[in-house]
């Protein structure tokens, strides 16, 4: 029997039974609008992070990846050396995205939001942050790397007006040594890396 694959923390929560879920064991459904959970975004603010927030940036890096630091376009970065920006929503610490400028564009670092806030709108606000700090910045584009099991990722942020720009085969694999199993089982291989223009998605 293969050992089963330990994850930090549940990535997800069901949509039927509200259980919430570890990376391999989410699934995707195919729903209609009518048949979609009755979500409303809700109210949310996001502003830069300041150092009485480490602590809650250092558990949600803890709780997505088990550690502050993170390799994507082919570098390491360590998340509480970057430019964060933190979303709070009901009083709570809902979401963060970490920013870094790399090869002239805005780079997402980190982008993690609690599955209690999952659907309600903090991810697309945080993502507009992003944007919006690109753009005061001069800077031409967002650009995010996610690995290639990482569908809900995938369709969230084409939904935000990112587009594929390169695909890193075989990046993530050779770094880890296998293609060990991510969403939903799937092999976690390549880096997908899209790309969002500052002006209208």
């Amino acid at each position: 029997m293969p050992e089963k694959i330990d994850v930090p923390f549940p990535h997800y929560r069901c949509g039927e039974c509200g259980r919430e879920l570890p990376l391999t064991d989410a699934r995707l459904t195919v729903t209609c609008d009518q048949h979609q959970p009755g979500r409303a975004d809700v109210a949310v603010e996001v502003r830069p992070a300041t150092r009485n927030d480490q602590h809650d940036i250092e558990d949600i890096c803890d709780q997505a990846l088990g550690e502050t630091e993170v390799d994507v376009f082919g570098r390491s970065f360590d998340v509480l050396k970057q430019e964060n920006l933190v979303a709070v929503s009901e009083g709570r610490f809902a979401g963060l995205i970490s920013l870094a400028v790399d090869g002239g564009d805005l780079a997402i670092v980190l982008l993690s939001v609690y599955p209690d806030f999952q659907g309600y709108g903090v991810g697309r606000a945080l993502v507009a942050a992003a944007v919006e700090n690109a753009a005061s910045r001069g800077l031409p584009a967002v650009k995010v790397g996610i690995s290639n099991d990482d569908i809900p990722s995938f369709s969230f942020y084409q939904r935000c007006g990112f587009v594929i720009e390169s695909v890193a085969r075989g990046l993530l694999a050779d770094k880890y040594g296998s293609a060990e199993p991510g969403f939903s089982g799937i092999p976690v291989r390549d880096e997908m890396r899209l790309r969002r223009s500052v002006g209208p998605a």
